[in-house]
């Protein structure tokens, strides 16, 4: 019996064994999950997102700092609208440095710096204030730690002027002496760290050309 015919048959069918189990380390299976033909294919250059902000849905810029139903959330939402480059989080991370920088100004009694950030009535309270430690040959001696807290408890906007005003409560660290005019410290400490509360509120007409906020009250 001739076997060579059957030789050649038994190395065809080691070839095409090869080549399946090549042909599935290559392409793999299709046991597992197929995306149906209705999804829209991925790109491995693609970044990858943790969420996918929904149209029509909350604005977190806003609901981050109020509750989504509230009137200060409609408010900051018609402030967008009169003006699309307004952002609430920057515009806290600015109340806090100007914040700071009052603060600063009133007790090192440098009120020409800060004059343009402040409405009328409250510099000439500043300007009487400083007057009257001076009047006493009083100066103080502060240094401003930081900001530990600041939370947006209040936003208006007045309809007819597009006027908003936004109302921020602070809490902040810092050291602050009084000195007499012999320079003895009659009130305070140079080290004792002492913690501070203020609620102020910021206003101004949404679309102005002026990007300055102006301090408006000065509430404790």
């Amino acid at each position: 019996m001739n076997s060579s015919p059957l030789i050649q048959l038994l190395v065809l069918a080691g070839i095409a064994v090869f080549l399946i189990f090549r042909l599935k380390n290559v392409l793999g299976t299709r046991d597992g999950f197929e995306p149906g033909p209705a999804q829209a294919p991925t790109s491995d250059r693609s970044p990858t997102r943790d969420f996918e902000v929904i149209e029509g849905g909350p604005d977190l810029d806003i609901t981050d700092h109020v509750d989504e139903h509230s009137d200060a959330a409609e408010a900051l939402a018609n402030m967008k609208r009169l003006e699309p480059g307004f952002n609430v989080t920057e515009f806290l991370g600015g109340a806090r440095g100007a914040y700071e920088m009052i603060v600063m100004g009133y007790e090192n009694g440098e009120l020409a710096d800060i004059q343009p950030f402040l409405a009328e009535d409250i510099y000439e309270s500043f300007v009487d204030g400083v007057a009257a430690r001076e009047d006493q040959g009083l100066t103080i001696e502060a240094n401003f730690i930081g900001v530990r807290e600041l939370k947006l408890i209040d936003a208006t906007l007045d309809p007819d002027t597009n006027e908003a005003e936004l109302t921020i409560r602070f809490t902040a660290e810092l050291t602050s002496a009084v000195r007499n005019s012999e320079g003895e410290i009659i009130e305070g400490s140079l080290t004792d760290v002492k913690r501070q509360k203020d609620t102020w509120s910021f206003a101004r007409p949404m679309g102005s050309d002026d990007p300055n906020w102006i301090l408006v009250s000065t509430d404790g």
